[in-house]
């Protein structure tokens, strides 16, 4: 706006914006503007890259919505389906399709084809500012986006934007999938979930532009410099203005004097200060007000989430914090994700890939540990969003173990061999002879020699299998327990050990792995048995010791007085896992 008189002329600038955006078919035009001047998401952009509070916040919540990367509960079960989504969707495009939905309130893929049209075959991010809506059918359907780099350029004709088919309305090579919520009274696009803050988040830009502004141009805010000797023209006013801002404008020159030399004391220039009351605790309202708005907009219960600290101290608000996070993972950080995970499944539908798919969390293990309600193991790792290392194995991956383990097994021959010793497995006080080199292909070493076999110095052979122990099992067993036991096998320590580095269970190993250990942890978690360690004596070459007898000298123990040299094993292949801590799951449960 500006005033004039013909003694004065008084410039005020005022400061226009716009938060609500406008949806305009234009006339002329196959695509669909957004905004103002078509530029309502380079709006966005400049709110992102103006406000502090804005930015900060942004950032955190496309770290927690991306979290540790995209995963499956069932990729164990579907591994060539798992490798297949992780091929399509790098981490790079991901995160960028992420951050996007989070900034933008939306966002979008390119699908590329195969020649035949029956796979997709690469998924790309492209950034959502480059793409506008095409005027939809008569039925009321989006068929294809406009695409172009800039769109001022498309604006001055300086380029033309391209027409690309939206994803499964055509038979082309390219198309674009479109993710957005639902916003009510919007259809081409929709508004972002912080769309209340916005104004807040342009005061917090304007707050900060005026006091950096007010120290570089050195002088005191507010500040009416006069000239009384009459109203110069407009090019001696322009130099003035020139002149004075050359010479003090500048944080450099603040705190620098004014010298004037006049004729007389009714020509000198008066400086005359606008005084604003408390105008450092009006800032500060402002500037608190701005920030406070911005996060409810946000819906950030509490700032120390972001790594602002507040006065109450982390010590005493432990469990608040603990809340706050766990809230805004429920409530604004889990809908975000399922959005963009339908997105996803449309594109892995096309190509008959059914994952349940969830986004690793970032949220500190202790703050998961509260979901203790009964559910199943996938259940529980999509609900934490933690991916579980000990999910309880099915039959069908038992029953792949036992008959692996089943080929390896021996049933001893007891015209050869004497039992002498029987005992459950004491990891403590378990020995074993120096480690032996087995193969790894898979084959039955029923009459191979164990390490935990020996020839004493007597020349008295000996021989140390495991038997799956106890000799019982219940109708909800599972189906390798019931199996171990009616197979009455006994087995070398060395082929109990190699199939805890087959991948007969895959996904259910510490971290996902492929593999666990049977010797350490038998049926898998909750499993009620153990190994038995059973001692033979080769019949002939000695006394048989009286295996009733508390007091008989048991064949390990008299080997090792006569100079074996014995390992420890670890402890817990004496215990059941249900016996061990969390009952034999790597996490607590």
């Amino acid at each position: 706006m500006t005033m004039s008189t013909s003694s004065s002329k008084v410039h005020v600038v005022n400061f226009s914006s716009y938060t609500t955006p406008v949806v305009k078919e234009v006339q002329g035009k196959d695509y669909v503007e957004y905004g103002d001047n078509n530029d309502y998401f380079g709006y966005l952009i400049d709110r992102y890259n103006g406000s502090p509070t804005n930015n900060a916040i942004l950032n955190s919540l496309m770290d927690m919505t991306f979290g540790k990367g995209l995963d499956a509960t069932d990729s164990a079960k579907k591994p060539s389906e798992y490798a297949a989504m992780r091929g399509l969707f790098t981490k790079s495009c991901l995160q960028k399709v992420v951050a996007d939905y989070v900034m933008m309130g939306q966002c979008s893929m390119q699908v590329v084809y195969s020649q035949d049209h029956n796979m997709i075959v690469e998924v790309q991010h492209i950034p959502v500012e480059t793409l506008r809506a095409a005027r939809c059918n008569e039925d009321g359907e989006i068929e294809a986006y406009y695409y172009a780099k800039d769109w001022e350029d498309v604006k001055g004709r300086r380029e033309t934007a391209v027409r690309i088919p939206a994803f499964g309305t055509s038979k082309e090579g390219l198309e674009i999938l479109y993710i957005k919520p639902y916003r009510a009274g919007f259809y081409y696009y929709s508004p972002v979930d912080y769309q209340g803050g916005l104004p807040y988040a342009e005061l917090e830009e304007e707050i900060a532009n005026y006091h950096i502004n007010n120290i570089q141009n050195g002088l005191a805010p507010s500040m009416l410099i006069n000239f009384n000797n009459g109203v110069p023209s407009e090019e001696e006013r322009r130099s003035i203005e020139q002149q004075i801002a050359t010479k003090f404008s500048g944080s450099s020159n603040s705190g620098k004097f004014i010298l004037a030399f006049n004729d007389n004391k009714d020509l000198a220039a008066t400086v005359d200060p606008v005084q604003l009351s408390d105008a450092a605790e009006q800032y500060q309202f402002l500037s608190t007000e701005a920030t406070q708005k911005i996060m409810v907009s946000h819906r950030i219960v509490s700032p120390m989430l972001l790594g602002i600290k507040d006065n109450s101290g982390l010590g005493n608000n432990a469990d608040e914090l603990k809340t706050a996070s766990t809230l805004l993972d429920n409530l604004v950080i889990r809908p975000k994700q399922e959005i963009i995970i339908d997105g996803i499944d449309q594109i892995l539908s096309y190509n008959d890939i059914s994952l349940n798919l969830y986004f690793k969390t970032l949220q500190p293990l202790e703050f998961t540990e509260d979901v203790v309600t009964p559910m199943d193991m996938e259940t529980r790792e999509e609900e934490t969003g933690v991916k579980l290392s000990s999910q309880e194995p099915t039959d069908e991956h038992f029953e792949s173990v036992f008959t692996e383990l089943e080929q390896l097994g021996e049933v001893i021959n007891e015209d050869e061999w004497e039992l002498v010793d029987e005992r459950p497995v004491d990891y403590d006080a378990e020995a074993a002879l120096s480690k032996y080199a087995f193969a790894s292909t898979g084959s039955a070493f029923p009459n191979a020699k164990s390490s935990q076999d020996g020839v004493t110095e007597e020349g008295k052979r000996y021989k140390v299998r495991y038997a799956y122990a106890p000799e019982a099992t219940k109708a909800n067993s599972r189906e390798f327990c019931k199996n171990m036991v009616s197979a009455g096998k006994v087995y070398r320590k060395e082929d109990i050990e190699r199939m805890g580095s087959q991948a007969v269970n895959a996904g259910f190993g510490e971290g996902g792995a492929a593999t666990y250990s049977i010797w350490l942890y038998k049926g898998g978690a909750r499993c009620h048995h153990f190994w038995m360690r059973k001692t033979y004596l080769a019949k002939g070459e000695g006394v048989t010791p009286d295996v009733g007898n508390p007091n008989a000298e048991v064949s390990v123990n008299k080997a090792k007085k006569e100079g074996v040299v014995l390992e420890t094993n670890p402890t817990n292949v004496a215990k059941r896992p249900v016996d061990m801590p969390n009952q034999g799951f790597v996490n607590p449960r």
